[in-house]
């Protein structure tokens, strides 16, 4: 956690932050001009579904329409993968791979979320399905539908950026719970006064291992924390609200946060403007140590 190495300098950056690219009709995210603050060299992901596995050719897509899911669901990326357990609703093991990339905040797997669970009764999820999955190059959408509501997922294969978001819909609020993964804590960012995640471990500006510091955030639409500890958050979240994971420089960037929305929390509800980014802390303390 030395404060030796060179840290990313304040600057002033017009910023297009997306928390998924989407085409509105569709909902299905897609590649844009935002993947250079995501992935200096793209993504691809690959969906395995009930032992079949979906991977469309580049700039084709795939899709999978209202079926029974008897096992996890793996989502495989260039530069990020997860398991969604269709018998919680959760995603498990977020883990950022480490692969080269200019945008990459760690060089080797490194599980990010142990776990982005609802807190749902087994009646909210009796007769869970796939009600629909879309693969495309570097996204993915999926909705999964119970006898009591739905649950939106959508992610991008990048390094870093607005890259992961789950949208509940039930009629009452749901609490999703988010656990660190081992060796990542909140902490109070000292230069924004705000919480931000990582492993406190120093950005190497050059050579082989090169990358940056490791930082995310909680980035809520319609939510409300209930529980703050050094690994572990809990949110009550509002039908068409939504949580979603932000990576990089949007995680510590100073911005008034995004405005809140009840359906189709998208881009247009993100920010856009001329943002500043502070220094990367330095030797930032887990919340309560």
């Amino acid at each position: 956690m030395s404060s030796n190495v060179p840290t990313r300098p304040p600057l002033i950056r017009t910023a297009a932050i997306l928390a998924v690219a989407v085409v509105a009709a569709s909902g299905l995210l897609l590649p844009s001009a935002a993947n250079a603050k995501t992935t200096s060299t793209g993504g691809d992901y690959a969906v395995t579904v009930n032992g079949t596995t979906y991977n469309p050719a580049p700039g084709k897509d795939a899709k999978v329409k209202d079926v029974a899911v008897s096992t996890p669901i793996t989502v495989s990326g260039r530069n990020n993968r997860f398991t969604i357990d269709p018998s919680t609703l959760g995603v498990y093991d977020y883990t950022l791979t480490g692969a080269p990339d200019t945008q990459r905040m760690v060089t080797a797997p490194t599980v990010v979320f142990s776990s982005k669970v609802p807190t749902l009764t087994a009646a909210q999820r009796q007769s869970t399905r796939l009600s629909s999955l879309e693969v495309r190059d570097d996204a993915i959408v999926a909705i999964f539908t119970t006898a009591a509501g739905k649950l939106k997922i959508q992610a991008k294969d990048g390094a870093q950026g607005g890259i992961f978001q789950m949208e509940p819909e039930f009629a009452t609020p749901v609490e999703l719970v988010h656990t660190l993964g081992p060796g990542l804590y909140y902490f109070v960012n000292q230069y924004t006064g705000k919480i931000n995640f990582g492993n406190g471990v120093d950005a190497v500006a050059t050579g082989a291992d090169a990358h940056q510091m490791l930082l995310g955030k909680d980035s809520p639409q319609v939510a409300t924390k209930t529980f703050q500890d050094a690994t572990v958050t809990k949110w009550t979240v509002a039908s068409g609200g939504r949580m979603g994971g932000v990576l990089g420089e949007d995680a510590v960037e100073l911005s008034a946060g995004a405005t809140n929305c009840t359906s189709q929390c998208q881009a247009q509800n993100r920010i856009n403007g001329s943002l500043p980014v502070p220094p990367d802390p330095s030797n930032p303390t887990p919340i309560g140590g």
